[in-house]
């Protein structure tokens, strides 16, 4: 046991709470899956995981914050799509995401749900695309920070539809829907819970999913490649930890997110949010991550999108 270190802390890992870093704000959709899953993993593990906010750089601050942290499974990172999107968007990131990570689990996947202010007098992705195209440079859309599922997803849309809108990026979703309610700006493509909450209160219009087709549960929202042919978003949650973790740790975390993601209450709460388990191993969820990571390339050269 003495030359098996990476054993040794297994084997009673973890003996203290853990830090899971979300690289957005308190209240959106990324954050309310990342509570959700820490309660339930907490109960697990026998030991807090704890949620810490460290919004910023489209995610990259929290990113940044994990890869320089101890590889010792007590410093864990929420992935989503924003981190295989900064790989070729942003042009001077500290860090290689896929070198310096180690993948642990998945979560789930989502798209995201196109919403605009019930104030604006558009019903539908195409009459949105005609108000654009009557008003150029009139319309402002919010992200959660550049290199966000919700940034690009935005960016395609202007690209495929030929459409000007002007980027209004904030620290989370949760900030920018006063703006968006108050008509103040005109659009979001946000992850689908913090986005259905909305629409289900009455205070956003739902116009259409950034899945290739309809998503299930929610039939009667259009996708929006059915007026935009090739649309195509779908947004994936993970865990990553930095790179060196010992493989045990690893298999440690990877196992009770599988079991809590086959509890049938969880299931539910994750389908309200609209959202579909995504069960893996961790080589499975690394190939994911890198999978992700060209899909993404290709569409930040399609953009032309850059961040210095």
């Amino acid at each position: 046991m003495a030359a098996c270190p990476s054993y040794a802390s297994a084997a009673d890992y973890p003996s203290r709470p853990v830090r899971w870093l979300v690289g957005f704000a308190a209240g959106g959709a990324v954050d309310v899956v990342a509570r959700l899953m820490s309660r339930e993993l907490s109960q697990r593990l026998g030991q807090e995981i704890v949620v810490e906010n460290r919004t910023g750089s489209g995610g990259n601050l929290a990113a940044a914050a994990m890869v320089s942290a101890p590889a010792d499974g007590y410093t864990l990172l929420f992935v989503a799509s924003n981190n295989a999107i900064s790989a070729s968007l942003y042009k001077k990131l500290p860090y290689d995401f896929i070198r310096d990570t180690t993948p642990v689990a998945g979560i789930m996947r989502l798209p995201n749900l196109m919403v605009v202010p019930t104030a604006l007098p558009v019903k539908s992705v195409k009459e949105f695309i005609d108000y654009c195209k009557a008003n150029p440079g009139k319309v402002s859309y919010a992200s959660s920070g550049n290199g966000s599922s919700i940034h690009m997803s935005a960016e395609l849309f202007k690209a495929l539809t030929g459409t000007d809108m002007v980027h209004v990026p904030y620290r989370g979703t949760a900030l920018a829907y006063p703006d968006l309610i108050t008509n103040k700006v005109q659009v979001l493509f946000d992850n689908l819970p913090a986005a259905l909450e909305q629409m289900r209160a009455g205070t956003m219009r739902g116009l259409g999913v950034t899945s290739p087709q309809r998503w299930p549960g929610l039939p009667d929202i259009p996708a929006i490649s059915e007026s935009v042919p090739g649309f195509d978003v779908v947004a994936f949650y993970g865990i990553s930890a930095p790179k060196g973790t010992p493989p045990e740790i690893v298999d440690v975390l990877n196992r009770a997110v599988a079991a809590t993601l086959k509890d049938p209450k969880l299931v539910a709460k994750l389908a309200d949010l609209g959202g579909v388990p995504l069960s893996m191993t961790s080589v499975e969820f690394g190939n994911l991550v890198a999978e992700e990571t060209d899909k993404w390339r290709k569409v930040v050269e399609f953009t032309g999108v850059s961040i210095d």
